[in-house]
């Protein structure tokens, strides 16, 4: 028997909750994660995707099915940006793969990537650090300091999963106009896992503060908020307030969602909930880090 998990047409941050209630609780039945109609993905959508078939695998089900999208231009995107690559080592593919030039494109920043250790979150900062400084300062408008502060954000979301998933994960950065809610180019940074999410890593530490309370969206809110880590040692659990720093000072927006909860930092420009609960469920922890230029072309 096999169960469909269809990925919406148009997959990213706003359409995730309708992928994650696809993917429900999974049973006995293999998934098939059916993407023939899908018209566009942002990286978030595509690194969400990977999570969502790791952790069919981690959890010892059959390994799922992955139909391409029909649009050949959608599925040349895909596997320009890495997916397929990655995609192979955790689903059964089907559909004929797009021929893709080895080369880097000036809009992937950063192919999906994954990030296993610290040492792959050092690699991750040196490619974007020589990829990004043109797209920060010359496309952005920001300043040319901001490419450190941008490599720290990063490296912090990529730390996360080290730190705090229990299990591998992914990163992507893309730059591109963004032209159905601002109308400017924005960099868009996605980083998911497929781990134990933010509520059981901060478990130990953390819900005997909150008592009957702690649930997901407290877990984000100490985390977000109040600094609070796993570790017992002081100077640690500042990750994701130093990347909210970051992302308030050039008007971006900071989203993450883990298990039923999401919380976000929500610039003029989006109408995004500042939290939500009560979501469906999604293993691990997904961030969306996006810093739009500061001057519309």
């Amino acid at each position: 028997m096999t169960r469909v998990v269809e990925v919406p047409a148009q997959f990213d941050d706003r359409s995730f909750d309708q992928f994650a209630k696809a993917w429900g609780e999974p049973d006995d039945r293999r998934l098939l994660f059916d993407a023939h109609a899908t018209q566009w993905a942002s990286p978030y959508g595509l690194v969400g995707l990977l999570a969502a078939g790791q952790a069919a695998a981690e959890r010892g089900l059959q390994r799922p099915l992955l139909t391409i999208p029909q649009d050949r231009d959608v599925a040349h995107y895909w596997g320009r940006a890495g997916l397929f690559e990655h995609a192979q080592d955790w689903f059964e593919i089907h559909g004929k793969l797009p021929r893709v030039a080895v080369r880097h494109s000036s809009d992937v920043l950063l192919e999906i990537t994954p990030v296993r250790g610290t040492d792959d979150v050092h690699g991750v900062v040196e490619t974007i650090q020589e990829r990004s400084a043109a797209i920060l300062a010359g496309e952005l408008g920001l300043e040319a300091t901001a490419t450190m502060g941008f490599a720290m954000a990063l490296s912090e979301a990529c730390q996360n999963i080290v730190e705090h998933a229990g299990t591998s994960g992914w990163v992507a950065v893309q730059a591109y106009h963004w032209r159905r809610r601002l109308g400017r180019r924005v960099v868009v940074i996605a980083v998911a896992d497929a781990g134990v999410g933010f509520r059981r890593s901060l478990e130990a530490t953390q819900a005997s503060r909150f008592g009957d309370r702690w649930s997901d969206a407290t877990a984000l809110e100490a985390a977000l908020f109040h600094g609070a880590t796993r570790f017992r040692d002081p100077g640690r659990g500042q990750g994701l307030a130093g990347i909210a720093r970051y992302v308030n000072r050039w008007s971006g927006k900071l989203s993450v969602r883990s298990g039923t909860a999401r919380i976000a930092i929500v610039p003029a420009w989006d109408e995004d909930d500042p939290l939500s609960d009560g979501l469906p469920g999604f293993p691990g922890s997904q961030v969306l880090m996006i810093i739009p230029a500061q001057q519309s072309e």
